[in-house]
């Protein structure tokens, strides 16, 4: 959206809201995103081998639900902050439960393990390479939710920013995790976390400079 567009939109009266933007104009990026992270994904790490085995364990399914949670969430989020005047009073509730329900199963498992696992369940195998895989494989998404965005009429622009930032970041971890063997809640609750959290913090730091209009 223009600055002429927001005024004309304001000058028109209260209950005038931005133009809704084509679904289509929406979809295909986030797809097109989606579908490179995807592609990038299974050419240089590839599905874990025991992919359908895994599919059986409800750890599995734990880490899935947590990333497009978040994504979900995320993405929410994004649209709301990209709306002047739009209701943002449930965005913490959207950004905070599933990072409270990992965490409560993380410390579930942390104290149902023997004292020895403990330091294991945390670290896994991958802990110094998940998060820099997971912001690598947000790209694709992070400059089309960006894009995306740009047609709209974000105000809080870090905020905005930080918010594409982490959908980007969790629906990569979805990504990912279709190839981490990972599946322990105290490892997802933090590594896969902080995976996300760097494409939010790269986006409230670029923000400023790639939603203004």
């Amino acid at each position: 959206m223009k600055t002429d567009d927001l005024i004309d939109m304001l000058a028109s009266g209260p209950d005038v809201g931005v133009a809704a933007r084509p679904a289509l104009a929406t979809l295909f990026p986030l797809l097109g995103g989606t579908l490179a992270s995807g592609v990038i994904m299974l050419a240089v790490l590839g599905l874990r081998p025991d992919l359908d085995q895994a599919a059986m364990l409800p750890t599995f399914w734990i880490k899935m639900a947590f990333s497009v949670a978040l994504a979900w969430g995320g993405w929410l989020t994004a649209k709301r902050l990209s709306a002047p005047g739009a209701d943002t009073a449930l965005l913490p509730l959207w950004l905070g439960t599933p990072v409270l329900l990992m965490w409560c199963v993380a410390a579930a498992t942390l104290l149902q393990a023997p004292t020895a696992t403990r330091a294991e369940l945390f670290w896994g195998n991958s802990w110094v390479y998940c998060p820099v895989l997971i912001t690598l494989i947000s790209l694709p998404m992070f400059g089309a939710a960006l894009c995306v965005m740009r047609g709209r009429a974000p105000t809080r622009l870090r905020l905005a920013g930080a918010a594409a930032g982490l959908a980007a970041g969790a629906a990569a971890a979805a990504v990912y995790g279709l190839h981490c063997p990972e599946m322990s809640a105290v490892f997802v609750g933090f590594w896969y976390l902080l995976g996300m959290l760097i494409p939010a913090a790269l986006g409230a730091l670029i923000g400023p400079r790639m939603l203004a209009w």
